[in-house]
């Protein structure tokens, strides 16, 4: 399979009365198609505005200032808004958190469908809201013909992100942006929601971004993980071996604060302090402020450890054993 979509040296900042504040720097990796990549990382790390980056969404005082996003092979960093238009949707597509970004609350959802149908393509209304019926099948929607003649706020919460999920997924894009799209969810309707898009990304060859905070999630979905701190990557690579070998201290910081890795009786591990403020980033490692490990060497910029062809880590002092 291909390349779907590559993010490379990406760069996106702010420019407020306190200078310029970089949330996404030198921000690199790429989207297989059919592959799902995992963007994990504490609030404030960046995952937010790389998604929104990639689709051309920043707004003022924001801009990317450097790297390039390449979409079949063309850069579409500094395209005009028209040309963005007719990506977004068709092409590269996003979920967002909260379903109701999405939706109208005041529109029929067979009639929001039906328009984002019709958006992108010129066929007859029946036509449409066959492929609206369809697309709220795949997402394991009861009785979809007559959901269609539904409200937003007649469905729950989960129902209303499936929809959500469903109109993303209408042109079968080759990449999708998910921004923690079931956060809010219960367990239960989370794991279902999880395991029809891993099967639609599959069924598609649709690259998928899936931006969250929970290692769990990212555990039994992705391929690949990008771990992010204070608006770097500072760890990457498969699912598997990031996980189970965590080589940056602030990848086993995140592991360990999850309960399921902690002893029964035992307290959570913590990791101290709090993610530092964009105006006031440390010299160096960004993390040092926080790790138990760091020292002088730590205040400069750390080199980039690659551990085989699928596992890197921007680190000083890497935790190599077994």
């Amino acid at each position: 399979m291909g390349i779907a979509l590559a993010v490379q040296n990406l760069k996106t900042s702010f420019f407020t009365r306190r200078g310029e504040l970089t949330a996404v720097d030198d921000v690199s990796f790429d989207v297989g198609a059919g592959k799902i990549v995992g963007l994990v990382g504490e609030s404030g790390s960046g995952k937010t505005i790389t998604g929104f980056s990639i689709l051309g969404l920043v707004d003022p005082p924001g801009r990317i200032t450097g790297g390039r996003i390449l979409f079949q092979g063309k850069n579409i960093v500094g395209l005009p808004e028209s040309q963005l238009r007719r990506l977004r949707g068709r092409h590269i597509a996003m979920i967002f958190q909260d379903p109701m970004m999405t939706l109208n609350p005041v529109l029929r959802v067979g009639t929001q469908i039906i328009e984002a149908v019709r958006a992108h393509d010129e066929i007859g209304y029946q036509t449409a809201r066959a492929r609206a019926v369809e697309a709220l099948g795949q997402l394991g929607i009861p009785d979809p013909e007559e959901r269609l003649s539904a409200y937003p706020h007649q469905f729950s919460g989960g129902m209303r992100q499936r929809v959500a999920i469903a109109i993303a997924m209408l042109h079968r894009p080759e990449v999708i942006i998910a921004d923690e799209p079931t956060t809010a969810l219960d367990i239960t309707i989370q794991s279902q929601i999880l395991h029809h898009v891993q099967m639609l990304s599959r069924k598609f060859k649709t690259g998928l971004i899936w931006i969250t905070h929970d290692l769990s999630v990212v555990a039994g979905l992705a391929d690949s993980v990008c771990v992010m701190y204070a608006g770097k990557i500072v760890e990457m690579g498969s699912v598997d071996s990031v996980l189970d070998h965590p080589l940056h201290h602030y990848t086993r910081g995140l592991i360990g604060s999850v309960p399921s890795s902690n002893r029964r009786g035992e307290p959570l591990q913590q990791i101290p302090g709090a993610t530092p403020p964009l105006f006031n980033l440390p010299a160096g490692c960004r993390f040092r402020t926080r790790c138990l490990r760091a020292d002088d060497v730590c205040g400069s910029e750390p080199p980039i450890l690659e551990l085989g062809s699928e596992h890197s880590a921007r680190c000083f002092h890497p935790h190599l054993d077994a």
